[in-house]
């Protein structure tokens, strides 16, 4: 059989990556660091001159513990979380900001989706839950986001659950 008569290529429902947000680009973040280090350099020059020579330094550990805070910020963005959904499987793929991988692999026919709602802030977790298993997903989204993702990831759940259509055409 050759790949364009792939008859058990099925066809993806759903498909979303997920990350966590970050509102601080890498440009953004060279210009902040580029500003801290001028104004931390500056006042330290001015108690130096004033003969407080040990706040100098000071000011240069602020700036390093500073950019040692921003590096664990950026590591930690390169989470992800991806789900896919076909006719026959419910794929969720996790991968921690140090590289782990973890996969589940659920048949959507028995999937549901369960929430965790707050009365004032809304959708707090989501997990799929299927014959005793629960996997907690989407956690780096916010309430409203969520409840989006919930909708669409429902409709997915569904139209996996109608199965497969046939069009000859």
């Amino acid at each position: 059989m050759t790949a364009g008569n792939d008859f058990d290529a099925q066809p993806e429902l759903f498909s979303a990556l997920l990350t966590p947000h970050r509102s601080l680009s890498r440009t953004g973040f060279l210009v902040l660091m580029i500003f801290l280090s001028v104004v931390s350099f500056a006042t330290g020059l001015a108690f130096l001159l004033m003969g407080a020579w040990p706040v100098f330094g000071f000011f240069g550990l602020d700036v390093l513990v500073i950019w040692w805070a921003f590096r664990i910020n950026f590591r930690h963005a390169q989470a992800s979380e991806e789900i896919r959904i076909t006719p026959s499987e419910l794929r969720v793929r996790r991968v921690s900001h140090r590289g782990h991988v973890v996969e589940w692999v659920l048949n959507p026919l028995w999937v549901q989706l369960d929430q965790e709602i707050d009365a004032e802030f809304g959708i707090e977790r989501l997990y799929l839950v299927s014959r005793g298993r629960r996997v907690s997903i989407a956690s780096f989204l916010g309430p409203d986001e969520k409840a989006s993702f919930a909708k669409a990831l429902l409709a997915a759940l569904q139209a996996a659950r109608r199965g497969p259509t046939y069009n000859p055409l």
